[in-house]
């Protein structure tokens, strides 16, 4: 069989291209890739005052609707010059970035005209069903949360709800403050997320949401104001964030469908609920997470999985996490856990979930009681890995401990003395050199650094592990 002429080209080709490349390896030319084609439109341009007293919106959505879509497609830059420019909702379009310059602020409304009829739509910044979008450019979106207070109390503020209107029911009717719903390449970065009314970040039913040096404030004493909340969303990626909030800092939900490679690292965090969350809305699948590098400072709670709606967790690592949990008033969610797993039903039509391979690994943590491990008889915890971690229990505020909190619904909050390491409805658990201390504190009854029935817990491994007291200082 003869060999065409082209292929024999190729073959004789070939080396000599390889040599030249292996020739150069050692001066390799960076190539340059080019850039995707941008242009910028200034709102105001399109006639906004940025005075923070008359709104701009619609100067805002006519500079967002002017950017070109023929093609060739090109990412359009909605810059914002300083100044204060309130608004009521804008909608994003695909290609569209909000450049929120160092000065300026983007102020959400504070009325019920400035929101769309339906509650799912309350969001200062919306983005629904489009692409290649987002918000960048070193300056604010502020919700005006303190101006939805009812009543100030340090313990947990009172707030409004617009649930007269019917548009929603219960307490939490309130705008959030930026949603990208059903979206494709989704960036928000280098940008200020400042007191939001509800949630803050919102992230639905997403592919490729690219999060990084974005800072969030809610006011610390406000419920509902998490930081980020992903949901049904698959491959999401949040970088050095600083997250300072009075509810969840990040929290992963499956209300409708999966959620899929999450990665979280090098972020800071305190919150008066948990720092990271995973539900409790659970519906559907979380796997694949990797939370690594990130400090938690002052929270009610450290690591938390809240599986009540009969979605399953697998394969989920923590590590490289520093930990510091205490007290706050029993109206938040949390007894100061550093980590809280559990599975069970929310209520009696509940289905429960499980929750297996789950690892956390260089952990350090000193808390005000000790780590919750809990599963159900239909929803065990298995093969779980506590590896390389560092717990310290001391106590130092004036909060009443003795208690164990199942909430959402299951057993609500229950009489327990604390202990180490809590566990029920295990199967498979390795702990490997895992170094426990307890203070000398003599209000607070320390039980034991182990405590589980056998009936309900199988399979335990133990290498390497110490507990000791140590001297509080007072």
């Amino acid at each position: 069989m003869t060999t065409p002429l082209p292929q024999i080209i190729i073959l004789l080709i070939l080396p000599l291209l390889l040599q030249s490349l292996a020739s150069k390896s050692a001066t390799p030319t960076r190539i340059q890739l080019p850039r995707p084609p941008r242009t910028a439109l200034s709102v105001t341009d399109f006639g906004a005052i940025g005075d923070g007293i008359h709104y701009d919106t619609e100067a805002i959505q006519s500079t967002i609707n002017s950017c070109p879509t023929s093609p060739p497609i090109i990412t359009c830059h909605v810059s914002f010059p300083p100044g204060i420019y309130l608004t009521a909702t804008i909608h994003l379009k695909s290609n569209v970035v909000l450049n929120i310059q160092e000065g300026a602020t983007l102020l959400g409304g504070t009325k019920l005209e400035d929101y769309p009829k339906e509650f799912n739509r309350w969001y200062v910044v919306l983005a629904e069903n489009v692409r290649d979008v987002g918000i960048t450019g070193g300056g604010v979106v502020d919700g005006q949360g303190l101006k939805f207070v009812k009543r100030f109390d340090e313990r947990k503020n009172v707030m409004v709800s617009w649930n007269s209107t019917g548009a929603c029911l219960g307490d939490e009717c309130r705008p959030r403050l930026v949603g990208f719903i059903g979206c494709t390449n989704v960036k928000v970065w280098n940008v200020m997320l400042s007191e939001p009314a509800y949630w803050c970040l919102h992230i639905v039913q997403c592919r490729n949401t690219y999060i990084y040096d974005v800072s969030i404030y809610g006011d610390f004493n406000s419920p509902n104001n998490d930081g980020i909340d992903i949901e049904d969303s698959n491959n999401t990626l949040i970088t050095r964030c600083h997250i300072n909030t009075g509810d969840d800092a990040i929290c992963p939900k499956t209300y409708t469908g999966p959620l899929y490679n999450l990665t979280v690292t090098d972020c800071w965090i305190r919150t008066k609920s948990s720092a990271i969350k995973l539900g409790s809305a659970s519906w559907f699948e979380f796997k694949g997470l990797v939370f690594d590098n990130i400090s938690i400072v002052d929270s009610h709670r450290g690591l938390g999985l809240q599986i009540r709606d009969g979605g399953n967790v697998s394969d989920v690592t923590f590590s490289n996490i520093n930990i510091s949990t205490r007290y706050y008033d029993p109206s938040w969610w949390g007894r100061a856990e550093p980590i809280y797993v559990t599975t069970c039903p929310r209520h009696s039509c509940s289905k429960e979930g499980s929750i297996s391979n789950l690892q956390f690994i260089n952990i350090t943590a000193k808390s005000e009681n000790g780590v919750f491990l809990s599963g159900s008889k239909g929803g065990l915890l298995s093969n779980l890995r506590f590896i390389n971690m560092n717990l310290t229990y001391s106590r130092w505020t004036d909060y009443t401990g003795g208690l164990v909190d199942y909430r959402p619904g299951c057993q609500g909050l229950v009489n327990h003395s604390a202990a180490g390491i809590i566990m029920e409805h295990i199967e498979g658990f390795e702990i490997e050199n895992v170094n426990m201390r307890w203070s000398d504190y003599q209000n607070e009854l320390w039980d034991n650094p182990l405590d589980f029935r056998p009936s309900t817990v199988n399979n335990i491994s133990l290498r390497n592990f110490h507990s000791a007291l140590y001297k509080q200082m007072k």
